[in-house]
């Protein structure tokens, strides 16, 4: 209203303002009471007063205030709102349409306000609420009354990639086809990504009320990491020019620590640089970057050992001519290398310059025509490449006539020269590379010729080791893994003697797919010779399917840590798919961003790929007008103009006895009317009804869950952890159903800090990091629950990146805080003789997604010294604490046929199987306590029977 953020509730009654001019003349021509003054002799004049009198007039001051105190109540009575929460067209359901990708996530705090403002409009006028996700994709939608509607909205977060709305659109069209009066508001995030421009398009002609609301911040992210000569570069882009110029990059180690910071400066652009200049070891230990102040996946980028800048050592076994340097092999490596890699040689007149090059550490070795190596330096080499370093070797005059171990073929001496014997007439051009070769999808030249070559004596297993030939099919390059690392073979010279390869651009890509290599031999990289073995086993059996098959067989690596929309690293989710070795592409649903693979070798993946960039949706091009977001509160207006009314209608009651002079000042006077003021004022402010505080009243599920065992998870708020804890519970539940006498009821969901826990026997606690820790009254309910006889599961869920020498993971840091305070016992891994490996089950550990983690119990009394048996503890001997990182919810979850629902690591049917009898077990265990003890002495019980 009047560019003010101002609404009204019962507009109608500001008509009432209409009456104010009367009442200005009513109130003009009705004088105040006169004033009155006893004076005796005037009686003798009362003869001679006039018959007509003119009264006076009221004085204007007197008017304005009374007007004011009846503009005052007119304003109240209309209900004025000050940042009124905005109203939908429409008489239908509301749509509530949520961009929930990583652009939101600086400013989500702020959307989901602006959906529940809206949510509350409308539960207010009694419409139905729906609400979709943009990541939700194709489902089925369908509205809920407003206080469904909102546990709906808080339980959304964002996701940590950007997600296609095209494939919710279907879904939105269909609901608003089947309710016609509907509104849709769409809490969008302004960027041209995920098909935007169709969604709006397509949102714009299928509602016949459609409201628009963005955040008009511009996004920030990061793109294109590079580990260049001089220093680390990495983009910094924005979706608008608009918001601060100025920010910082900080770096980050593996363990959180900052390395150091970079500034940036957009200066009137969409995109700049961040540079660290920073000694290589220290950029070499980076594996995060993120922008300062900007929390979400996109202003996150993890780098891995493909990031890193490797030491390449070079040696030549020609000597060097500083007179002619374009004839010496070392010129076109260092000049093909230094782009992207620390090119080292040994210093002049070192006697073993192999020798001192592997004490710096290298981590490629190229040999530029070496002959046979032999004596310790052989055997430094080999011990080199079996740790998992690169050797990179160049042929020559001196390795065709003389050749070693450290080939990854026999080599025929003299090679084959053109115009020689097995020579060919024209030179040789490349043929392309296979699908296998770490090369492949590299542009071959036409003009890159061979003159000649070393060639490789016939064998079996030649074609799974060559990853580069000529149009005739004899190898140019061909490698063979060793240990961990491998060995590669030139089968020209690396300057321009056999081939001009050196003088064109493809040699410069060659070197860097072997150089990034070198970060990727700890995971078995796909180049070509991982299934080296089984090619050759083909090869000699005459199986060319079998070897084409083990050739383009694809290897994955599973998820370790993703990031979630806010950029931060926690525990994958059970949606997280593995990626293939050698995947280059941006995170997707299947896909997020983080770090896959072996911790000592991860892969990184990442929201934004090098050469993205970000641009704001062009909302006016498509006819569409979008509101902003706004941070302030709804204040209702009426306590405060009622309060004013009171206050002027006393001042106007002070005004009218002053001006009747039936006020005479006096200190007693003024006294009680300051006093009288100061109560007024109290009491006109705007006051809140305060209830009586009584007993909570005990809900129906409350009674339904002292009527009937359940289990219980609790809501970790992170709706995907949520509910696969609700599944796993149930899938429990079933099992327990089917092989037990126990019928447990379906498994509910608790707060800790507002449910009474003391209805279930067992509480399933996923552990999310990052989640504020519960209140003290919590932590109080927490201690007398288990104090009382009840159990919990307390599961990390990260048994596949805790390291038992590591520093502890975000989860086992959140863990120790909550348990800060709360009396835990003393805690050892679950020993073999313990009661709760033998409930139900014989087993010898509790595994779920993941085998590898220790599960922690109350430690049992020592054993007896003379090697007898441990006795069982009296009482019913149920450790109130159960500590696991193995993700047993997700271990125990089953759909409709038995499968397992989430993917398991390793994985198999038999691995969900025992994963659901470690389940029963623990159930039986909380249950029954220690009337199974007697399992323990089982050896001794037979001993005695047989005697």
């Amino acid at each position: 209203m009047f560019g003010i953020p101002l609404a009204f509730t019962v507009p109608l009654a500001l008509t009432a303002l209409i009456g104010l001019p009367l009442l200005y003349y009513v109130l003009r021509v009705t004088p105040p009471r006169p004033r009155q003054v006893p004076f005796p002799p005037l009686r003798l004049f009362l003869d001679l007063l006039p018959a007509n009198q003119t009264p006076r007039r009221t004085p204007l001051w007197l008017l304005i205030l009374r007007l004011a105190i009846a503009a005052c109540i007119i304003f109240a009575m209309a209900g004025p709102v000050l940042n009124p929460a905005p109203v939908a067209a429409g008489a239908g359901p509301l749509l509530l349409v949520l961009d929930d990708g990583w652009p939101a996530a600086p400013s989500w705090d702020r959307r989901i306000e602006a959906a529940a403002q809206r949510i509350q409009a409308a539960g207010q006028r009694s419409r139905p609420v729906a609400i979709v996700a943009t990541s939700d994709g194709p489902r089925e939608i369908l509205p809920f009354e407003a206080n469904k509607a909102l546990e709906r909205l808080r339980a959304i977060k964002p996701a940590p990639y950007a997600p296609d709305r095209l494939p919710a659109l279907g879904a939105i069209k269909a609901f608003i086809a089947a309710h016609d009066e509907s509104s849709v508001v769409w809490i969008a995030d302004g960027l041209e990504r995920g098909h935007a421009g169709d969604f709006a398009a397509g949102l714009a002609g299928a509602a016949k009320h459609l409201s628009i609301v963005t955040d008009p911040n511009p996004v920030r992210a990061l793109s294109g990491p590079q580990n260049l000569a001089g220093g680390l570069e990495v983009g910094v882009l924005r979706s608008a020019v608009a918001g601060a110029e100025q920010g910082e990059v900080r770096a980050l180690d593996l363990k959180g620590l900052a390395i150091g910071a970079a500034p940036f400066d957009f200066a009137g652009k969409t995109a700049t640089t961040a540079r660290f200049d920073l000694p290589v070891e220290l950029r070499n230990d980076i594996v995060r970057l993120e922008i300062a102040g900007e929390h979400s996946a996109g202003a996150v980028s993890l780098l891995d050992e493909r990031w890193r800048r490797r030491s390449v050592g070079i040696v030549s076994g020609e000597a060097a001519d500083v007179s002619q340097p374009l004839l010496a092999p070392n010129y076109y490596l260092k000049k093909a290398l230094s782009p992207f890699a620390d090119v080292r040689e040994a210093r002049p007149g070192v006697g073993d310059p192999i020798h001192a090059l592997l004490e710096e550490h290298v981590a490629v070795m190229v040999l530029a025509d070496i002959g046979a190596v032999s004596g310790p330096t052989h055997d430094e080499l080999r011990h080199f490449i079996e740790d998992g370093g690169i050797l990179v070797r160049f042929a020559g005059t001196r390795l065709a006539n003389a050749s070693d171990d450290l080939v990854p073929v026999r080599l025929r001496r003299g090679g084959r020269v053109l115009g020689g014997s097995m020579s060919w007439d024209t030179p040789k051009k490349l043929a392309p590379f296979e699908r296998s070769s770490p090369f492949f999808g590299l542009n071959v030249p036409d003009e890159v010729t061979v003159t000649r070559q070393v060639l490789a004596e016939p064998d079996p297993g030649l074609p799974a080791k060559t990853l580069a030939q000529l149009s005739d099919g004899t190898p140019l390059v061909t490698a063979m893994r060793m240990g961990k690392g491998m060995t590669i073979l030139f089968h020209v010279t690396a300057d321009t003697t056999w081939s001009n390869l050196p003088l064109s651009g493809l040699f410069v890509d060659m070197l860097r797919k072997i150089v990034d290599l070198s970060g990727e031999t700890g995971q078995g990289a796909a180049t070509g010779v991982e299934a080296e073995k089984a090619q050759t086993d083909a090869a000699k059996a005459g199986d060319k399917d079998a070897l084409a098959a083990s050739a383009d067989q694809p290897r994955t690596v599973a998820p370790t840590r993703t990031l979630d929309g806010y950029g931060v690293l926690g525990v994958p989710p059970a949606s997280a798919k593995p990626i293939p070795i050698g995947f280059a592409g941006a995170a997707d649903a299947e896909h997020l961003p983080g770090f896959y693979g072996p911790q000592n070798a991860p892969l990184a993946v990442n929201t934004l790929l090098a050469g993205e960039t970000l641009s704001a949706l062009d909302f006016g091009r498509l006819g569409l007008a979008p509101n902003f977001l706004r941070g302030a509160e709804p204040v209702d207006l009426r306590p405060f103009l009622i309060a004013a009314a009171f206050l002027l209608f006393c001042l106007d009651a002070l005004a009218s006895l002053w001006l009747s002079g039936a006020l005479r000042p006096s200190r007693r006077a003024v006294a009680g009317l300051a006093a009288f003021l100061i109560a007024c004022g109290c009491v006109a402010g705007p006051m809140r009804a305060q209830a009586e505080p009584s007993s909570p009243a005990i809900s129906q599920r409350d009674i339904n869950s002292a009527l009937t065992t359940r289990l219980a998870y609790v809501v970790s708020g992170d709706a995907k952890v949520d509910e696969a804890s609700r599944q796993g519970l149930l899938s429990l539940s079933r099992v327990l159903a089917r092989r037990t006498s126990l019928t447990p009821g379906e498994p509910v969901g608790v707060d800790p800090a507002r449910d009474e826990l003391s209805f279930y026997p067992l509480l399933y606690w996923p552990i999310v990091a990052g989640r504020p820790r519960p209140s003290q009254e919590a932590i109080a309910k927490i201690s007398a629950f288990m104090r009382l006889g009840g159990t919990i599961i307390f599961d990390t869920r990260d048994a596949l990146t805790a390291r038992p020498d590591g520093p502890p993971t975000p989860e086992a840091q959140w863990l120790r805080q909550l348990l800060d305070g709360v009396d835990v016992p003393e805690l050892a891994p679950v020993p073999a003789d313990h009661v709760v490996t033998k409930t139900f089950y014989l087993l010898d550990g509790f595994v779920g997604r993941y085998v590898n983690g220790v599960t922690w119990i109350e430690a049992l009394p020592p054993a007896p010294a003379d090697g007898s048996a441990r006795p069982a503890r009296s009482g019913d001997g149920v450790s109130p604490v159960i500590i696991t990182s193995n993700d047993l919810a997700g271990g125990w979850a089953s759909d409709p046929d038995g499968e397992s629902l989430y993917a398991l690591t390793p994985g198999g049917a038999r691995q969900h199987e025992l994963a659901l009898r470690g389940g029963v077990n623990l159930v039986m265990y909380t249950l029954t306590g220690n009337y199974k003890a007697d399992q323990v002495h089982v050896r001794d019980l037979l001993e005695r029977l047989a005697h």
